[in-house]
């Protein structure tokens, strides 16, 4: 008798907590990476407190311009719960749709972290300039990454849905991109509030 498949095999498994093998995966590596970004917000912390001449970050970053990222960031999160919603009622196309959405809110994103990026260098804002630049490139960088990781997931997401390999009977790879991407929405919300406003 041949072994099942590994997927058929975790279905069949007893459920810890209540939940797939997979979306508790994702929930732990989720818990581990907010560990990550609370590190660097914590050093971001002592660094500022402990510096008389930290700059005020309204008068030296784009506080506009990544408020309009937020907002379209907090966007995708909507269009991500839409999807998810759509592939729950079997809506291939209308899943699709919104992941796309998703997908462009992400890109968006990625292209205007680089137009920030660009416009402090040549301001004379590099990592190595100080303690202020040197922390907000690491802990929006770290960010950055994750939303690239995102998009990626996001487009295979959307290979997936178009090739019919996704259904409302396997749609939680969709629920595990979403939860996914809600964490990074989330974590740009405090990261936006405690190094561009505070």
């Amino acid at each position: 008798m041949s072994q099942p498949a590994v997927a058929d095999h975790l279905l069949s498994e007893r459920r810890v907590l209540g939940a797939a093998w997979d979306k508790l995966m994702m929930w732990l590596f989720l818990g581990s990476d907010a560990m990550g970004f609370a590190a660097l917000l914590g050093v971001y912390a002592a660094l500022r407190f402990g510096d008389e001449r930290w700059p005020i970050p309204q008068e030296v970053l784009g506080i506009n311009f990544t408020a309009l990222m937020t907002f379209v960031l907090i966007c995708s999160s909507v269009t991500m719960v839409k999807s998810y919603e759509a592939i729950q009622k079997d809506d291939r196309v209308g899943c699709w749709r919104w992941l796309f959405a998703t997908f462009l809110g992400g890109v968006f994103f990625l292209a205007g972290q680089c137009y920030e990026y660009t416009h402090l260098v040549e301001h004379g804002i590099t990592l190595g300039s100080s303690n202020f630049a040197a922390t907000f490139f690491c802990t929006t960088g770290f960010h950055g990454c994750h939303v690239l990781g995102g998009v990626i997931l996001l487009g295979t997401a959307l290979a997936k849905v178009s090739a019919g390999q996704i259904t409302k009977y396997q749609s939680n790879f969709i629920e595990n991109v979403g939860l996914y991407w809600h964490f990074v929405d989330l974590v740009w919300i405090l990261v936006f509030t405690f190094i561009y406003l505070v």
